[in-house]
């Protein structure tokens, strides 16, 4: 679930850092790049937590893919989230989350993100649909979302929702340990902007596991060799969004949530939550 001005002002108690790792961190800090504070470095055990909630985040997601369907209601959506998350003894997340009112976001053609279920909204042919899952299961967070494409949908959506998902592949492919995070977001936006499409600056992709929204803030879009260093144990989500027009969007200023492009054009995002390891980023959720 990606968020709007994101801040971090929590300290976890600190992990235990190898010391060939503490000396590399050293000297980039030395060379006054921003490197993780200890407590982004998760421990092997704080890991498994993670990916166990993930395990239940991608159950979550995968019953949708099997329910969705024209004529379905948003509210629907909603209603399977809470019953298939609390039944695995697991918590959504979003679910009053600084006032969110429902489990999971869904967020259909031009809303970006943070879509509100409702009866009132009613999955129909052609629609692409982004559904946002995240999930506490024992006191550890893990998000994804996945794109649905709801019947027969345009060949422009279509490729749009095809592209959006090669950026976070890519994005990921582009992350490596010891290198930054600028080269995640300098990665995603060449494919897109290659692609005709523009990326989302407004919102960013971020760190997770013991918190929902933990540093580092990941953009989408960027250079290469900035913004803080990657150090293996660092656990965070990459979630682009992928406009079909302008990258400009709107918060809906009823509802306080509800993103929607500027210009009205549709909008894709998929997301993973990601491990770094000494080799590059593991998923831990699909």
């Amino acid at each position: 679930m990606p968020k709007i001005n994101f801040r971090h002002d929590s300290a976890p108690a600190p992990s235990r850092i190898a010391d060939d790792t503490e000396r590399r961190i050293a000297w980039y800090r030395q060379r006054g790049h921003e490197v993780p504070p200890r407590r982004l470095i998760k421990t092997p055990e704080q890991i498994e937590g993670i990916r166990l909630s993930g395990i239940v985040n991608t159950g979550v997601l995968d019953l949708i893919e099997e329910r969705i369907r024209p004529g379905m209601s948003t509210a629907e959506i909603d209603r399977l989230v809470y019953d298939y998350t609390v039944s695995h003894g697991a918590v959504p997340a979003p679910l009053n989350y600084e006032g969110f009112p429902k489990s999971v976001c869904t967020s259909i053609d031009e809303v970006v993100c943070h879509g509100i279920p409702s009866d009132k909204v009613i999955l129909k042919e052609g629609d692409i649909v982004n559904v946002d899952v995240s999930t506490i299961l024992n006191g550890y967070y893990s998000d994804a979302s996945r794109m649905f494409m709801i019947g027969e949908v345009s060949d422009e959506k279509r490729r749009l929702v095809e592209v959006t998902r090669e950026c976070l592949r890519i994005g990921a492919e582009a992350a490596k340990p010891f290198g930054f995070v600028g080269d995640i977001g300098a990665a995603i936006q060449r494919h897109a902007e290659k692609n005709g499409y523009s990326v989302v600056r407004d919102l960013c992709g971020h760190g997770v596991g013991l918190e929902f929204h933990e540093e580092p803030e990941v953009a989408h879009y960027g250079r290469r060799g900035t913004g803080m260093l990657l150090v293996p144990g660092m656990v965070f989500t990459i979630e682009p969004m992928i406009n079909m027009g302008d990258w400009r969007v709107t918060v809906d200023q009823q509802d306080g949530w509800t993103v929607r492009t500027r210009d009205g054009k549709p909008s894709a995002q998929w997301e993973h939550t990601f491990v770094m390891t000494e080799s590059g980023v593991k998923v831990l959720t699909h």
